[in-house]
């Protein structure tokens, strides 16, 4: 089986171009992994006395989330009323600094370099699948590669590459590293990944409800966190892409892939990239009616549902993670909007996904 054959077996369906098809409830636009089993918590112990250096507190209150305007996908509606505790959040992402910080503490070994299980990752295979030879099994995360021309944005294949020995120390693969990118945001790290930083430093990943609420910087019903200004208008707001998708990025704000943490204006909460730069893990697993059973009532800290589903792949069990990315462009992937929902295999890696902690105020 070569390696492409195993990539459109193995990754989500490819992207809409066209906001709220009937057919589908949000949007992909990371290929997902399905890889292993992981023996990390689910449900990390955040600590009354974790470091609240770098972090700023938000205000608790009540807030509309879901989606704001007619690019929001149907699994960001119906808007529905949350009221969210106080809580600490990182001013920024998590950087490869910190995260080197916690691997040496602990030795702790992320995803993308461990090796593939082929006993998992068959269950989500049709039956008989042939088993691939050891190299294509061996550790690997996803790479983004444009391509050299105008293609579909329904395959994304096409500028996804599985790529052994991708990881958060060489981004881009063999050869690559993160000397000189310190402060930029940690990328091919996992949920298990992010749950297991979480657990060292005494901390957790916000819910989806707290991530919004955060995001949104006290605006009603804005669609950015900056407000309602389109995002190519003014000074550059985020990390994202700029040009024609995926192969020509004009770098108008600066960087083709990620760029250092604070390089753009926080919102009003103190909080910088909440949009761009990289998409952030959230605790929440995925269900694309979840909006739906909050409607109509108002509820307090919202937790998730309490299973997966995305009709896309109905066997695949996801979390959620916001903020959109570097790769994200109007044409394909708008998902620097504040109610825009990602869903991905919690074992997914790739160099366009980090996360940041928050602490309860207690």
């Amino acid at each position: 089986m070569n390696i492409r054959y195993m990539s459109i077996l193995l990754f989500a369906l490819a992207c809409q171009q066209t906001p709220k098809q009937p057919q589908t409830a949000g949007h992909s636009c990371t290929p997902t992994q399905s890889r292993f089993n992981s023996p990390v918590s689910t449900t990390p112990q955040e600590s009354n006395e974790a470091n609240k250096e770098g972090m700023v507190l938000i205000p608790g209150g009540a807030f509309s989330m879901g989606g704001d305007d007619d690019q929001a996908w149907r699994d960001e509606y119906p808007k529905h009323e949350v009221v969210i505790d106080s809580f600490w959040m990182d001013v920024h992402e998590v950087t490869n600094a910190q995260f080197a910080a916690f691997v040496e503490a602990t030795d702790y070994v992320t995803t993308a370099e461990k090796a593939v299980d082929w006993e998992e990752i068959k269950k989500e295979l049709p039956p008989g699948t042939p088993k691939p030879d050891a190299s294509q099994l061996a550790p690997a995360s996803l790479v983004f590669v444009p391509t050299d021309k105008p293609v579909s944005l329904r395959d994304v294949s096409q500028w996804w590459q599985w790529r052994q020995g991708a990881n958060w120390r060489q981004p881009e693969g063999p050869g690559s590293s993160t000397v000189g990118k310190e402060n930029h945001p940690v990328v091919h790290v996992s949920w298990f990944d992010a749950v297991a930083y979480c657990e060292w430093a005494g901390k957790r990943l916000p819910t989806e409800a707290e991530w919004e609420y955060a995001s949104r910087g006290g605006f009603k019903d804005a669609v950015y966190a900056w407000g309602n200004e389109d995002l190519r208008s003014g000074t550059s707001k985020a990390n994202t892409w700029e040009g024609s998708f995926p192969y020509k990025n004009d770098k108008i704000d600066g960087f083709y892939f990620t760029a250092p943490v604070q390089s753009y204006q926080a919102n009003n909460y103190g909080l910088y990239d909440m949009a761009g730069n990289v998409w952030e893990w959230c605790a929440d697993l995925y269900h694309e009616d979840y909006y739906k059973t909050l409607a109509g009532k108002t509820t307090h800290n919202p937790q998730g549902p309490e299973t997966s589903y995305d009709s896309n792949e109905p066997y695949a069990l996801k979390r959620v993670s916001r903020g959109g990315s570097f790769l994200c462009h109007d044409s394909y992937c708008s998902g620097y909007r504040n109610s825009m929902r990602m869903k991905t295999t919690p074992d997914t890696g790739s160099m366009h996904t980090g996360f940041r902690t928050v602490v309860s105020a207690l």
